[in-house]
């Protein structure tokens, strides 16, 4: 009779086990459970996407109240960058009548024998004898940091060590500023901080 049902029924196969007994039947994922789970895995990953996205972005209301807290207390004058992106300077009085120019921080990767990169941050304040010096080195910051980066890729970490390496560096940044904003005139370039890695 075995045979005569696997003759009457030729598409269902009968897979027997060890003892002579039908073997249950291989389950697979249908469609619709697959359907499922790609559904589900959507939804967890573009919920933490999204989570993410409002979660780490900045308020612009603190931001906003951060810049008003500092235009209060200090009585500095921040001007952004044309791209408005932190890029700031920031101008503030000095004694005897000098402005200090903070100049938005320079990176820069340095040359060095062995080919391994080293980077340069700098963080540079210009001494300026007046307003005019100021309002001369402002349209002219895009060229001013050209030069900079151009001059700062040339050197090597062992230009900078010691006094001597980061007096000179003043002393050439400071020329270059001069040539810049001429014919005003910049009086000093402070390094307010310099880190070699």
């Amino acid at each position: 009779m075995a045979e005569a049902a696997v003759k009457e029924a030729p598409e269902a196969e009968v897979v027997e086990g060890e003892d002579g007994e039908a073997a249950p039947p291989k389950k697979k994922l249908s469609l619709k459970m697959l359907i499922i789970i790609g559904a589900a895995a959507l939804v967890v990953l573009g919920g933490g996407g999204g989570a993410a996205f409002f979660l780490l972005k900045p308020k612009p209301d603190a931001a906003a109240s951060g810049k008003a807290h500092k235009a209060k207390k200090g009585g500095k004058d921040e001007k952004p960058g044309k791209d408005g992106k932190g890029a700031v300077a920031q101008v503030r009085e000095g004694p005897d009548g000098v402005l200090f120019y903070t100049v938005p921080d320079i990176v820069v990767n340095m040359q060095t024998a062995d080919g391994r990169p080293t980077f340069l941050k700098l963080k540079l304040t210009l001494e300026l004898p007046d307003q005019e010096a100021a309002d001369a080195l402002e349209p002219n910051m895009p060229r001013l940091q050209d030069m900079f980066q151009t001059f700062l890729r040339e050197l090597r970490p062992e230009d900078l060590s010691g006094s001597q390496g980061s007096y000179q560096l003043r002393m050439e940044l400071l020329r270059r500023v001069n040539l810049v904003i001429a014919p005003s005139k910049a009086n000093a370039v402070l390094i307010e901080e310099m880190l070699i890695n």
